[in-house]
């Protein structure tokens, strides 16, 4: 069943092709009152990057946007709480678009060289969203077809993520990478799981320190079938940054951040202000990726690994001193 209940005359739901999609994504730019200058604005605020070239343009197409591009826009257009609705009527539609169909997803990451206003988008009359340089860069992104789905901060506080602390460098001398690290494929991004390679039948996911000592959530391994919630979204950030997306339908969302002090120090907490998380990179440890990746805080100098070198049920995933053992190894599946 689909939630319409509440999304009013905007509803993603209404529509039925890619065309129709961008057409209640018009609706409620128009419902918004904002100007695409004044959408950049207000998306940079909430830590999002929206060009007003690229809105204008994803405005006038009859293609699917990009799943970031869909979330920051219905955060900027104040409606934060209804974005996976947005995301998930996206996926809908692009269930449907087959090989044969004239309709398509909008995966262009390139900034288009003009833009102008979608007819009937606006009821604030003609505006250029192209005229002077853009305030904000653009993340380069990867759309890797209808799982890449970003979804966004829900407004539901998480209850049981909490007590953040904010993250630190390890402080460790750089280490070369070894020998085939950091070369090769980028990880499919997206909805995921990530599992360290020697136990791929374990999941990062969240749990509690096994001694008890720290009461927050933390990144521990479990077995996949076991996990239903949190869902794992890797969101591009940058040249072979990510984010660690965590998504759970009752505390919403938190960004996975390597905690600098205190007694969690080294261990990996989910953030509610993704904006300040940590940026993993990814580096493949050698060939088409099959190996496993391995996920270096991109502000430092060391590495994701397994706590103890465990292979258990329950074992913390934490930062420590760059190797070359298998328990700093992931493998990145999609979901």
């Amino acid at each position: 069943m689909t939630p319409v209940e509440h999304l009013g005359e905007s509803s993603p739901y209404e529509a039925r092709d890619a065309a129709g999609f961008v057409e209640s994504l018009q609706r409620l730019k128009e419902r918004s009152r904002l100007t695409y200058r004044e959408l950049e604005e207000k998306a940079a605020r909430n830590g999002d990057v929206l060009a007003r070239s690229t809105l204008a343009d994803t405005l006038r197409r009859t293609s699917l946007p990009r799943p970031d591009v869909l979330a920051a826009f219905v955060r900027a257009c104040g409606e934060g709480e209804r974005v996976a609705d947005w995301l998930n009527a996206r996926e809908r539609i692009a269930d449907g678009v087959g090989a044969g169909s004239s309709e398509s997803v909008d995966a262009a990451d390139s900034e288009p060289s003009e833009a102008t206003e979608p007819a009937g988008a606006s009821g604030l009359g003609p505006e250029s969203p192209g005229g002077g340089e853009e305030a904000h860069g653009s993340r380069p992104r990867r759309v890797t077809g209808r799982t890449a789905l970003l979804l966004a901060a829900l407004v539901v506080p998480l209850s049981a993520w909490a007590a953040w602390a904010l993250l630190g460098d390890g402080g460790d001398e750089q280490r070369p990478p070894a020998a085939g690290v950091g070369a090769g494929p980028s990880p499919a991004d997206g909805w995921v799981t990530i599992r360290p390679a020697r136990t791929p039948d374990l999941c990062l996911t969240d749990g509690r320190v096994r001694d008890r000592t720290y009461p927050s959530a933390v990144a521990v391994q479990l077995p996949c079938d076991l996990v239903t919630v949190p869902r794992t979204f890797l969101e591009p950030a940058g040249e072979r940054l990510y984010r660690i997306q965590w998504h759970h339908p009752q505390e919403g969302k938190g960004c996975l951040t390597v905690m600098g002090a205190g007694p969690a120090k080294g261990l990996l907490e989910p953030r509610q202000d993704c904006a300040r998380a940590t940026l993993f990179r990814l580096e493949s440890t050698g060939g088409d990726g099959s190996a496993g990746f391995r996920l270096r805080p991109a502000d430092g100098s060391r590495c994701i690994g397994i706590v103890g070198d465990d292979t258990a049920d329950g074992a913390e995933a934490a930062e420590e001193r760059c190797a070359d053992g298998a328990d700093q190894r992931f493998l990145v599946r999609k979901d």
